[in-house]
Parts: C-alpha cells; structure tokens; sequence
C-alpha cells in the first residue's frame, strides 16, 4: 500500500539545501525503519515510533500516545501487514488523511520467502522450486505451522526485510521520495540525507563483510527464522530455526531435529533473542559444545534514532562473530 507517493525520478531535478521549515508529522512503525525516516529526517523534524521496543511486532495494542501519533501524522512508513497485521486497522482508521507507504510493497525492495522448515538446505539449493519440501516441512510440524501462518496470514513472505541493508538504502530513496511530496521546501535536505544514509551502508557493508570474513564456513542456529535477510545480503546462511515464529514456542518434535542437526553437523553457535525463554535453547544445546549468543533483530537495546539501524547490523555481525 503506497498513497500519494511522489516518483523518484524527482531526485533528479532537487537541489540538496538546508532545511528551511518544519516537518510534516510522520509515524513509523518499529524501531530500524524509525531509524531510517529519522537519518532522511535529520535537520528537520522527528518521526514518532509505534512500536515499543522490546515488544513483538506481530501482535501488539497501542497506547493511547501511540494511537494519537497515528492520528496526528501527515505521513506513515510501516513494514507492512506481513509483519503488523494488527495495524492494518488502525492505519485505515486512525491515519485515513496521511499518506501511507507500506515499505514492502515499494520499487526495488527484494522480498523473500518464508522458509517453512527447521533445517534450510532446500531452499538453499533452489530458491524458486521447492514445493514438495515445503509439504515435506508442514507435515513435520504442523502445530507450529499453524500458528505461524495465522500470524503472518497477510502471504508467505518473510517481513524481516530491514535486516538486508540493500533494502535500507532502497528505503532511504522512497522515505525521501514521499517526505519531499508532503513537504516540498525541506525536499533538497531529505535527498541529501538519503544520499548521506546510503554512502554510509555501503561503508558498514564492507565493514561487516570484514567481521563475518574469518568466520565462513561456521555452522550456527538462531532462535527463530528472522535473518534470512542478512544471511542472503552477506552470504552468510544459517544451518535452521528452532522456532518458526517469535510467537509460539518450538514442539518436542522440533526441538529433537534440531539437537540432531547440531550434533550430526558440528554446529558450533545456537543463537538466542532477547525475550525468549532460555530453557528452550538449553534443551537444544543439551550435550552439545556448542557456544551460545543472542541476536536481536529489532535493537531492542539501542538508543533509538539515526545511529540505532547501523548498530544493530553491527550487533548482528559481531554477535555472529563472537559466537562462531
């Protein structure tokens, strides 16, 4: 969903100059996309933030601030209801005079699949044809399939987008794009924000490529399948999840394939988030040497603003690192 949303072939004929007004109201949903409307907005004004970190996207209830920050925005930037369900409703309600950008529905975002099982080799070797072992993986767990497909019923496509820094530099353009349609006099700052933002990507993708380098080849197991995106933009593949989705916890059943996985494939990292329970990840590190870590794809622990998406990515790689 993308309304009243100006082409970005504007860029061409905007000349980047100092701010000279104050900005339109704008309403983010989580914290890494708030991160990217606060660098295109910086010098200019303040994006409000929805969600609250620490809190899980997927199933949420506003606060009354929050739902006055809906509805007092000009402009709202969400993930989309792949990941937010929930804020379909209240965008169309509470929001109905702002122009909405639903971020995985813009030009240039690479969207991937939900990957459906424990273990991800299929979809590995064949990204486009693996439907018999998307059939095979339903049979296995059908329980936690379930529920993951009633929380991301708006398709099958993995939300966490944000975390492929390719997809922050793309949003950085439509963030700028649809700013300077609402706000025309501050539109040669949000371009050279964006500009800013994006030179700055690819400096932390190199970065990053340099902390993830000496550990390739490591074979490491997170909590649940949010990193595809990260795992494909520096071509760095996890070996499984132990949970399909952040809200339901993982079956006997699945829980057993995975110890097998760590034992028989010498994974040598089970990764954690900061909100699950410990004991679910102990149980799959039973009789294993393997080291444990956290990641968290949301920054849950970050200070909020410009600097809070480079961070996390940061965190993303080190953690990564630290446990390989």
């Amino acid at each position: 969903m993308s309304r009243n949303l100006v082409p970005l072939s504007l860029a061409a004929s905007l000349v980047a100059g100092v701010a000279v007004a104050d900005g339109p109201r704008v309403a983010v949903d989580i914290a890494p996309v708030h991160s990217l409307v606060a660098r295109v907005m910086l010098g200019v004004g303040t994006p409000a933030l929805i969600v609250t970190p620490g809190a899980s996207p997927h199933e949420y209830s506003l606060r009354p601030s929050e739902a006055t920050a809906l509805q007092d925005a000009d402009v709202v930037f969400w993930v989309g209801a792949d990941l937010t369900p929930w804020l379909d409703d209240a965008v169309e309600t509470l929001a109905s005079q702002a122009t909405v950008v639903e971020l995985l529905e813009t030009d240039g975002t690479v969207v991937l699949e939900m990957r459906e099982g424990a273990l991800f080799e299929a979809h590995a070797h064949d990204d486009h044809d693996h439907s018999d072992d998307h059939e095979a993986d339903k049979k296995h767990d059908d329980h936690a399939a379930d529920h993951d497909h009633d929380d991301h019923a708006h398709s099958d496509r993995d939300p966490h987008a944000w975390l492929s820094p390719d997809n922050g530099a793309v949003w950085l353009n439509t963030i700028a794009a649809t700013l300077s349609a609402a706000d025309p006099e501050n539109a040669g700052a949000y371009f050279a924000n964006a500009a800013a933002g994006r030179a700055e990507l690819e400096d932390l993708k190199s970065e990053i490529n340099g902390v993830l380098q000496p550990m390739r080849g490591g074979s490491f197991i997170v909590f649940h399948d949010a990193y595809q995106y990260f795992e494909v933009a520096f071509d760095f593949p996890a070996s499984g999840a132990i949970s399909l989705s952040d809200a339901v916890d993982p079956s006997p059943a699945r829980i057993a394939e995975i110890q097998s996985r760590v034992a028989d494939r010498n994974v040598t990292c089970v990764l954690s988030e900061p909100q699950f329970s410990a004991g679910i990840v102990a149980a799959v590190m039973d009789g294993s040497s393997a080291n444990a870590g956290v990641l968290d794809p949301l920054g849950s622990d970050l200070e909020q603003g410009v600097s809070l998406y480079p961070s996390l990515l940061k965190n993303l790689a080190n953690s990564l690192a630290d446990c390989l």
